[in-house]
């Protein structure tokens, strides 16, 4: 197989592997919503380029880290089908990237979209 080939296959992998984020997680649907939502946001409050950069870095990295907790939960259950203390510990361990990446994405949502939407609402 050509190198231009297995680039191309490398490709469909990874978007075989997006499908099947979406369709076998419900959490990574949930960040899907949250996503249209802030790009809605985003689109309605004209947000700077600078701002975009910073949502769309923390949309990324929940999307990316939801993908990698999804990817160590299916090894961890391949590897030890039975309860283990250890493969309890790895998913865990996995969900709390997605959790604090998720967070620090909130903060950055809070730190855009709070100034907007208070001159929005007239709060002074």
């Amino acid at each position: 197989m050509s190198t231009w080939r297995r680039r191309l296959a490398s490709f469909r992998y990874a978007w075989r592997g997006i499908v099947v984020l979406f369709l076998s997680q419900p959490n990574a649907r949930i960040h899907l919503a949250a996503t249209l939502l802030v790009i809605a946001g985003g689109w309605y409050f004209q947000l700077s380029q600078g701002e975009w950069v910073a949502i769309v870095l923390a949309i990324s990295g929940v999307l990316a880290a939801e993908a990698g907790n999804t990817a160590v939960e299916f090894i961890v259950d391949l590897v030890s089908p039975m309860h283990h203390d250890l493969a309890g510990k790895a998913k865990d361990v996995a969900a709390a990237a997605v959790l604090l990446m998720a967070i620090g994405a909130a903060i950055v949502g809070i730190l855009i979209f709070s100034p907007k939407i208070i001159h929005l609402v007239g709060v002074n």
